[in-house]
């Protein structure tokens, strides 16, 4: 269960934390540059200084814009979105900080800070906490198998109808992925994508990260949650190596037509 604290003076907080391979370094690398960061979450782009610009693109039309407010390296950075959750919402400090632990390890945590006098945006920046989850598997992955390597991405959205349960058995259901399971090796049905299952959601977040062999080394992120009374269908795929621009060239188009064919937009007579 994730609680936002609260303190006298109204500031509200809400965390998420990881431990991942690699040294102080490498792990700032991963989430305080646009490359690093790109390459397990969405294209970003980081001036990295302390008054820099960060810009996260979730899709199109969909940018969101913080200014460094504080940055130290390897240690510690702040952004400030004045935008935080959306229109109307109070302005969100994002704080990163990194700790070298035992084992070539570290450990990853972001806090999201906020002022306000209602409850009105808590739910929404605990929603945030479970987002971070689930990035921070694919942060893992990336740091264990594909750190530093060259990276190229896409991300797509469809919108199916309700319920959640529905949508999800219809995207897993046409890859033929509906039996993955953890730790598994698996080959989809109508696209190129083969590997192994790293982690399989069917409950109340459903989702899937695959570790790819095929059509190149990477990772594939896919998930649905609902949104304005429709189901959202997220796909984001990350590929690596000296050809992964080229494959994801190739591979864009052919997901983009599976999806539209999947959740074809809705026609208006």
């Amino acid at each position: 269960m994730t609680h936002v604290k609260k303190d006298a003076s109204g500031q509200r907080s809400v965390e998420a934390e990881t431990e991942v391979p690699g040294t102080p370094e490498e792990v700032w690398a991963a989430i305080a540059t646009g490359p690093g960061v790109s390459s397990w979450f969405v294209p970003t782009t980081i001036d990295g200084r302390e008054g820099g610009d960060v810009t996260a693109s979730f899709g199109p039309g969909m940018d969101s814009s913080s200014k460094i407010t504080a940055w130290d390296p390897p240690r510690r950075f702040v952004a400030t979105n004045p935008g935080g959750m959306g229109p109307g919402s109070p302005e969100m400090a994002t704080e990163w900080t990194v700790e070298a632990r035992s084992g070539g390890r570290c450990r990853v945590r972001v806090v999201h800070r906020w002022f306000a006098d209602t409850d009105d945006w808590d739910r929404q920046f605990e929603g945030t906490v479970y987002g971070w989850r689930a990035f921070f598997r694919g942060l893992h992955l990336y740091l264990m198998h594909f750190s530093g390597m060259p990276s190229s991405m896409f991300q797509l959205m469809g919108f199916a109808p309700a319920p959640q349960a529905r949508a999800w058995e219809s995207l897993v259901g046409s890859l033929g992925l509906d039996a993955a399971a953890e730790g598994k090796g698996f080959k989809a049905r109508t696209l190129t994508l083969a590997g192994v299952a790293e982690h399989v959601v069917e409950t109340e977040h459903p989702e899937l990260l695959l570790r790819l062999a095929e059509p190149a080394p990477g990772v594939i992120h896919l998930f649905v949650m609902p949104m304005g009374g429709q189901v959202c269908v997220s796909v984001r795929c990350f590929l690596f190596g000296d050809r992964a621009a080229a494959t994801v060239a190739r591979e864009e188009p052919r997901w983009q037509a599976w999806l539209n064919e999947l959740y074809p937009a809705p026609t208006h007579t």
